[in-house]
Order: C-alpha cells, then sequence, then structure tokens
C-alpha cells in the first residue's frame, strides 16, 4: 500500500507558495503522492500546476473535481495544461459532488447521476488522450480534438454506489474515496471495482482511501474534533451510505485515529481490504500523526 499526503486548503497571504512547500515537505518525508482538494478554496488543477511545478517530484492528484460545472472537453484542457507543466505526474480525480451543491449552488440539474457521469467520460477520457471526439449523448454533447500538450494521465472517479464502481473499473483507472471504512471497502468497494476491471479486461484498479488520520493518546477527543469539523460529510446521502455500510455513526467512527500501534493496525485492516494508496488527513497533532505515516510510507 502506498501513502499519500491531503493537503490542506491554505488560508495565508501567499496560497501557492505554502502550497508548494507543502508539496515539497510530502515528497521529502516519502509519501508517494499528495492530493488537493476542490471545495470552495482554489481551484486544485491551477493550483496544483502552479505549486507542484516549482516542488520536487511526486504524483499530485485532484480529489476530487466535480464534472457539472465543467464540459468534459474544458476540464480536459485544462487537466492537459496541468499535467504538462508538471512533467506528467497529474492524476485527475473527478467526481459527481452532491445534489446540494449541484443543484443549489451551480443550478444544474442532478438527475440520473450515474448516466451523466457515463456520458462525461465518454468525452473526457479520450479527449484526454488527444482523440477526435464526435459525440451526441442525452446530457453531453462534443465534437472537438484538443492540440494541448500533457495528454495521458491517470483518472480516478469518485465512486461509491455499485453502478459508479462498475463504471470506474470499466474505463477509468480506479476510485478515490473519502468516509470509506475497511469493512466497506472490503466487502463492496474492492470486490466491486474489481470485478468491473477484469470483465472490461483492463488492470487491476486503484483504490485510492482518504480519511482524517490523527496519532493520540487520547482518542476521544480527537474523535469529538472530527465530528465538529466534518459533522457535514455524515448527511450527505452518499457519504452517509459508506458510513451505515461500515456501521458507523459519524465521521469519527471511521478515522484514522489512536496511538502509534492502533493507527497501524488500522492502517494494515485498509490495505488487507484492498486499499492501494491511502491518504491521510491529518486532523490534529501533526507531527506525532506525520512521523509515524513518514515511517509507514518508507516501509
Amino acid at each position: 500500500m502506498r501513502y499519500g499526503y491531503f493537503l490542506p486548503e491554505s488560508q495565508g497571504p501567499d496560497p501557492i507558495g505554502e502550497l508548494r512547500d507543502q508539496i515539497a515537505r510530502a515528497a521529502d518525508d516519502g509519501f508517494t503522492s499528495a492530493w488537493h482538494p476542490q471545495i470552495f478554496g482554489l481551484d486544485a488543477l491551477t493550483a496544483l500546476a502552479a505549486a507542484g511545478a516549482q516542488a520536487p517530484p511526486i504524483e499530485l492528484g485532484t480529489s476530487v473535481v466535480p464534472t457539472y460545472p465543467r464540459h468534459p472537453a474544458v476540464l480536459a484542457q485544462q487537466a492537459m495544461t496541468a499535467n504538462a507543466a508538471l512533467g506528467g505526474r497529474l492524476t485527475l480525480g473527478i467526481g459527481l459532488s452532491h445534489q446540494i451543491v449541484i443543484e443549489q449552488m451551480y443550478g444544474y440539474n442532478f438527475e440520473r447521476p450515474v448516466r451523466h457521469m457515463k456520458e462525461y467520460l465518454d468525452v473526457l477520457l479520450p479527449v484526454s488522450r488527444g482523440e477526435q471526439v464526435d459525440y451526441r449523448g442525452e446530457t453531453v454533447k462534443a465534437n472537438v480534438r484538443l492540440s494541448t500538450p500533457g495528454a495521458g494521465f491517470p483518472v480516478l472517479l469518485a465512486a461509491l454506489g455499485p453502478r459508479m464502481l462498475k463504471l470506474a473499473g470499466t474505463v477509468a483507472d480506479g476510485t478515490v474515496l473519502w468516509m470509506t471504512g475497511p469493512k466497506t471497502v472490503a466487502e463492496h468497494i474492492a470486490p466491486t471495482i474489481t470485478a468491473a476491471a477484469a470483465e472490461a479486461g483492463r488492470e487491476p484498479p486503484r483504490i485510492v482511501c482518504a480519511l482524517p488520520t490523527c496519532v493520540t493518546d487520547d482518542r476521544e477527543a480527537a474523535v469529538a474534533r472530527v465530528n465538529e469539523i466534518l459533522a457535514g460529510y455524515g448527511q450527505l446521502p452518499s457519504y452517509r451510505a459508506m458510513l451505515d455500510r461500515e456501521g458507523a455513526a459519524t465521521p469519527g467512527d471511521v478515522a484514522i485515529i489512536g496511538d502509534e500501534d492502533a493507527v497501524l493496525a488500522k492502517l494494515e485492516e485498509l490495505r488487507q481490504a484492498g486499499v492501494t494508496d491511502f491518504v491521510a488527513s491529518v486532523i490534529s497533532k501533526r507531527e506525532r500523526t506525520r512521523n509515524l505515516l513518514i515511517g509507514a510510507a518508507k516501509g
């Protein structure tokens, strides 16, 4: 299992410089990847291209870019440009986002999201490889070929439900998860996506699992902190479904929290469940947590 680091959003006066330093430290510490969120702060692809081009070589991923607000050819062009700036180190993580975001904030129709994602990938994937695309779907239309440098990069689909996991295994390079624990990975995520990839004749997919992480002697306080800052995730239907599968009442129940031995045991449980890449979102006790992760990453 490879280890990645979830880059915190910077609120400082020099966010790109801070991000560059965070990426450099992640590379120096031995992490194989660093991942940037796409929420309401920095645009992930722009930020990674600007900061990552000045940092030591490390895989840089988005976790994740919502598809609805951008035409797939536009996202492909942006991602190709970022990949060119990064010397071919980009991994594009994309996802549906959530109905409350897409309909109430952006004003798009969230009806039949799996249909939307299939049509979106029908355009995004070949266009991002530099191919000519002439496509007429129900929700997406395109007649375009890009000459943008940086063609060809892994695409991961934030997939949690069975149909999305099958789509991810069939056409994408894997999935990137959030709020998903080891029981759910072992019994639901890994079997579904792996079977779909095998049936399509593709390589075994990546299963990138990001979770809040904290090495501490006061587990109760850390769990309470996770539930305080991430409470909203437990109310979103897609994440709520994963928590329910896990038997978890709150986000804190799936967080990787405990002393060194407890955290290492949880990480091993994820590895055995089928996780290929663990991405730590460090919530507190940063140096102690980071030191354990560095040791784990270096094997």
